[in-house]
């Protein structure tokens, strides 16, 4: 039996790459972005985290949007001069900062043949780096006001380790527009014609508020942690698997998934 065509709900560019991804694997993939990335509303914190790039003992980075945004207002010399580390939760984020110029040796993250790919893999690399009066900048997405969103477990870790840590929204988080296309494919994938792929809960969050009133019960998810498909049952998804985040295991559990 051939495979179920896999619906990919990353935000567009990365939607875009792992649709590529999966059709030359052979499999039948289409984008449907459930998360909308754009600027920061006020670039200024992230000009002043620049200029105060030498005061921190590491970076890390919760996306590769993350990477990509906080870039944008870089200055180069500063991260050739500098000898702060930089923290990435996932191989995705550590290609990022590769791109934007960050020496491979620079980088600290999870082993790309680790289980998971999230903070706590990350605080496992680099608690030993945080003592009292250790600066951290943490760079995330924040909600459409510019607000920080997410977890705050690893900077929970930070002050729990005596370290100081500051926060910069380099990037919001927007729900998406749904016209005519996009709630097809999202009907095709509530009825279990389409297999849904899932790298965020907020993402199912999202998916519901842009489909009202529909039921799940008959849709099947792959998602890329534990607490994403928590959500994902929670939102009443029948069928729930999760898999690492790697292209050969999301290849293989899209084939298996029936």
């Amino acid at each position: 039996m051939a495979a179920k065509p896999v619906i990919v709900t990353r935000p567009a560019r990365e939607a875009a790459q792992w649709v590529s991804e999966f059709r030359a694997a052979g499999l039948k993939a289409v984008a449907l972005p459930l998360i909308v990335i754009e600027p920061a509303a006020d670039a200024e914190p992230l000009r002043a985290a620049w200029n105060r790039l030498p005061d921190y003992a590491a970076l890390m980075f919760v996306s590769a949007a993350a990477v990509e945004h906080f870039f944008l207002h870089a200055d180069r010399n500063k991260v050739a001069a500098t000898g702060s580390r930089f923290w990435a939760t996932g191989p995705g984020t550590a290609r990022a900062l590769r791109r934007a110029g960050v020496p491979d040796e620079a980088i600290d993250a999870p082993p790309a043949d680790a289980v998971r790919f999230d903070s706590e893999a990350l605080w496992e690399r680099v608690r030993g780096q945080v003592s009292a009066g250790v600066r951290v900048l943490i760079v995330r997405g924040g909600d459409a006001a510019g607000d920080p969103n997410g977890r705050d477990w690893l900077a929970n870790e930070i002050e729990t380790a005596r370290g100081l840590r500051d926060t910069v929204v380099a990037y919001r988080r927007l729900a998406p527009f749904f016209g005519d296309e996009e709630r097809a494919i999202a009907l095709e994938g509530a009825a279990g014609r389409a297999v849904w792929l899932f790298s965020s809960s907020e993402a199912i969050s999202n998916l519901r508020q842009a489909m009202p009133g529909t039921g799940w019960q008959a849709a099947g998810a792959l998602t890329t942690h534990a607490r994403i498909g928590e959500a994902a049952r929670a939102a009443g998804f029948g069928s729930v698997r999760v898999c690492t985040p790697l292209r050969e295991a999301l290849i293989a559990s899209i084939e298996s998934f029936t």
